[in-house]
């Protein structure tokens, strides 16, 4: 080969070079987050999720990008950005309540899932089971159904004679059916009788509040769908106003003045959705990694509103009590 043919292919393989290994330097992550909820709503367990995901060595803006996408409560949205974070090819879906999980697993089975859901995740079908979840999706369950039987429980602490409980619960919520059916057998069971009130919008909401106020229940437990959780304040004002004894699903609900609440941490769910995410990113795959279960549920009560109710908080309900709010 004569040297200027050799000097000649040299530099075209220097000036190939820094293509080549532009070409071979892996992407930025993209974390596609889904709710049926809005921004406000969803902001403070969004930045737990971001908390998690600074513990495994990722942090937004810098070596992942999340892009985001709200259903601003209408359920009936979420399959179509679900969808359409597939159609972006994001690399992984951060699925935020039971309606964004079994969209996200509707729209894809490849691109992998971390969930946050209440129901249980094997009888809905995204998963195989707990401890091997078998496929694209796995993450975190608030196990809502068995602690709602405990909230009707925690009504008879609170309101010995109680005979009649109201339950409030969302039509649309993939985890309703469940969660109703383990109320209305633990309500068979201890001799109340149980009537429905059901919710997926404001107007909805207010309806359910009238036939609240015209039938006088002795007490009444929240459901633990999202779209109430969002509406926390709105919900808590008006049970006040009915001056109805209520049990909650989450401390959310007492930090605003709601009476009582028992139920798994959200934030902590989030957070640990956020560490599944890095571990996948970083090459785990989502079939090993077990369905995360609570091991601990907090009983919040907010004395405050008690004594407003004029209720005797018992001295073992009380020294059960995880907090207190004064």
């Amino acid at each position: 080969m004569r040297r200027r043919e050799f000097i000649s292919l040299l530099g075209g393989a220097a000036a190939a070079w820094p293509l080549a290994a532009r070409a071979q330097h892996p992407a930025t992550p993209v974390i596609g987050f889904v709710s049926p909820l809005g921004l406000a709503q969803t902001s403070p367990y969004s930045a737990m999720f971001r908390r998690g995901l600074n513990e495994t060595g990722y942090a937004e803006g810098q070596n992942v990008a999340i892009e985001y996408r709200f259903a601003d409560g209408h359920y009936d949205r979420v399959p179509a950005l679900a969808a359409e974070l597939v159609g972006r090819a994001v690399t992984l879906i951060v699925a935020a309540s039971p309606p964004a999980a079994l969209a996200a697993k509707t729209a894809t089975a490849t691109i992998p899932i971390v969930f946050i859901v209440g129901f249980d995740p094997v009888a809905a079908g995204l998963v195989a089971s707990f401890n091997r979840p078998g496929g694209n999706a796995t993450g975190m369950t608030l196990i809502t159904g068995p602690l709602a039987q405990k909230r009707l429980e925690i009504v008879r602490e609170l309101v010995p004679k109680a005979k009649v409980v109201a339950m409030l619960a969302n039509p649309l919520g993939p985890d309703a059916v469940p969660e109703i059916r383990d109320v209305q057998v633990t309500a068979q069971v201890t001799g109340l009788e149980l009537r429905m009130l059901t919710a997926s919008t404001p107007s909805e909401v207010e309806a359910a509040f009238a036939s609240l106020a015209a039938q006088r229940p002795d007490a009444l437990v929240v459901g633990s769908d999202p779209f109430f959780v969002s509406r926390r304040e709105e919900l808590v004002a008006a049970i006040a106003r009915l001056r109805i004894a209520a049990v909650y699903p989450f401390r959310e609900f007492t930090d605003v003045g709601g009476l009582i609440s028992y139920g798994s941490n959200i934030a902590s769910a989030y957070r640990q959705a956020g560490i599944y995410a890095g571990r996948i990113l970083k090459g785990a795959k989502p079939a090993d990694l077990p369905v995360m279960q609570p091991t601990t549920f907090e009983l919040v009560i907010n004395l405050k509103t008690a004594q407003a109710l004029g209720l005797d908080i018992s001295p073992i309900l009380h020294a059960r009590s995880d907090h207190v709010i004064e």
